[in-house]
């Protein structure tokens, strides 16, 4: 058992779906997984593992933000050898053409934290995808007729901004979208010599001012679901 996850060693499988949501963790192990066996409970972050055609795989709920990612994100891969982690989650459009219920598979995550500045002594570190799991799920994505975005997201240390067109800045340089964990995700696996993934539905666009009603959100979330689980099982 590590500090924040009550695993036995051995339940936790090499793969490893992080949603935010401990409840999307649930619904997504009970919605795909085969025989998932929860094994994890405290503090209600909810982990399961079971087989996805024929291999294990772990859905391990990781809170929000960078430093709650970052917890479950070290302890899986350091006390649990896990070594492919994707996260699935939702994101912000920042561009016109990524619509809501759109998917963005994110090559690389900006951030406007310092928590790598600090770790870098003041230093840049540009952390990016596992190479092959996004030419994977790209592949996938246009094999299975899915609506997608491939590039460059943004991490976000506040959800809410005292700014309201702050991220104007980031779309003009290209960013596609913002969500709160990636940035993290990539520069830990870079440290641990994991590879790592983020897949995202478009949930809001801040161009337009849409955003996907609670009710659709499941049934939208199927499509990330699943595309994570076939580009880490090949």
């Amino acid at each position: 058992m590590s500090i924040h996850i009550g695993a036995e060693p051995g339940a936790i499988a090499e793969i490893a779906l992080l949603p935010g949501d401990p409840l999307r963790a649930e619904f997504a192990a009970n919605e795909f997984l085969e025989n998932p066996v929860c094994y994890n409970r405290v503090r209600g972050m909810l982990g399961f593992t079971g087989t996805w055609n024929g291999t294990r795989v772990s859905i391990q709920g990781s809170g929000m933000g960078m430093p709650s990612l970052s917890i479950y994100a070290h302890e899986l891969m350091e006390e649990y050898n896990v070594r492919t982690l994707i996260r699935i989650g939702s994101c912000g459009s920042f561009q016109p053409e990524v619509k809501v219920r759109d998917l963005v598979i994110a090559m690389t995550a900006s951030t406007d934290s310092a928590q790598n500045r600090i770790q870098f002594a003041g230093m840049d570190y540009a952390p990016a995808a596992d190479y092959g799991l996004f030419a994977a799920a790209c592949d996938l994505a246009r094999k299975q007729d899915l609506s997608f975005h491939a590039g460059g997201i943004l991490s976000s240390d506040t959800f809410y901004q005292d700014d309201p067109d702050g991220w104007r800045l980031w779309a003009r340089f290209g960013v596609l979208a913002v969500e709160m964990e990636t940035n993290a995700l990539y520069t830990l696996a870079a440290k641990h010599g994991a590879r790592a993934l983020t897949v995202c539905t478009v949930s809001d666009s801040l161009v337009t001012g849409e955003a996907l009603p609670a009710e659709e959100r499941q049934s939208s979330f199927g499509e990330m679901i699943r595309l994570a689980l076939d580009a880490a099982t090949p």
